[in-house]
């Protein structure tokens, strides 16, 4: 394992200073093998494990390749803007499909920013981002029954909250205070976001608050993938 990892730390410094160029070709599996005197399954591993990073790619009966990592998506974290306004806005090709729309059992901390009582329903509305044909975001929007009566049917249609809020008269709209982690993806959302386990995602929890009435309108958990944006704070 050792091995494996001084080949990958070995590689990436020689990408990241330059001696590798985006879609250049890198050394074949014998090479590599040859040049750091490991048996060529270390050497697969290693290419394994880069690809999984997001630092190669590889064609079939070519080799491996550098992919070009400053290809990201400028994601702009406070605005008053939409995902999907934002991402037309870049000149991408975007999606957002609908993948649920469900009640939840009861969760404190998302009860008690929404304002409702244990006995009453939140539903929460999942939407995957999609662009260029890549799935790049999982946005959960967590929407009380009360504030909305028509969710558990409208719901499975929403495929933006920003203008379903509008839909409903909720035209001037503010964020919280966001909560950003970092978290390895689950299987479930591994299978989502076409990734592997080595790919972070960037949590962003916050609310939707109506700035007229000062009402929580949703409570939001948005999972980016960490290899596809960089980040405007």
């Amino acid at each position: 394992m050792s091995e494996e990892m001084d080949i990958m730390d070995h590689l990436i410094v020689s990408i990241q200073s330059g001696r590798y160029e985006p879609h250049d070709k890198l050394p074949s599996e014998n090479e590599l093998a040859d040049a750091y005197k490991v048996p060529r399954i270390t050497a697969r591993k290693a290419y394994e494990r880069l690809q999984e990073l997001g630092y190669i790619y590889s064609k079939q009966g070519k080799g491996s390749f550098v992919q070009d990592r400053n290809l990201r998506i400028p994601l702009v974290l406070k605005t008053n803007k939409s995902f999907s306004q934002k991402m037309t806005e870049l000149g991408y090709e975007y999606k957002s499909t609908n993948i649920f729309c469900e009640s939840i059992e009861f969760n404190n901390k998302i009860y008690e920013s929404l304002g409702v009582s244990e006995n009453e329903r939140v539903f929460r509305i999942g939407r995957l981002r999609i662009i260029d044909g890549r799935p790049i975001a999982l946005h959960i929007s967590f929407v009380a029954e009360t504030s909305f009566p028509e969710i558990e049917q409208e719901g499975k249609e929403i495929t933006s909250m920003f203008y379903y809020y509008q839909s409903k008269g909720y035209h001037h709209l503010k964020s919280s205070e966001t909560t950003l982690r970092l978290a390895h993806p689950s299987k479930y959302e591994r299978e989502l976001l076409s990734c592997s386990s080595l790919i972070p995602l960037l949590v962003l929890e916050s609310e939707c608050i109506d700035e007229k009435t000062g009402q929580t309108l949703e409570y939001s958990k948005t999972m980016y993938r960490g290899d596809v944006f960089t980040y405007v704070i």
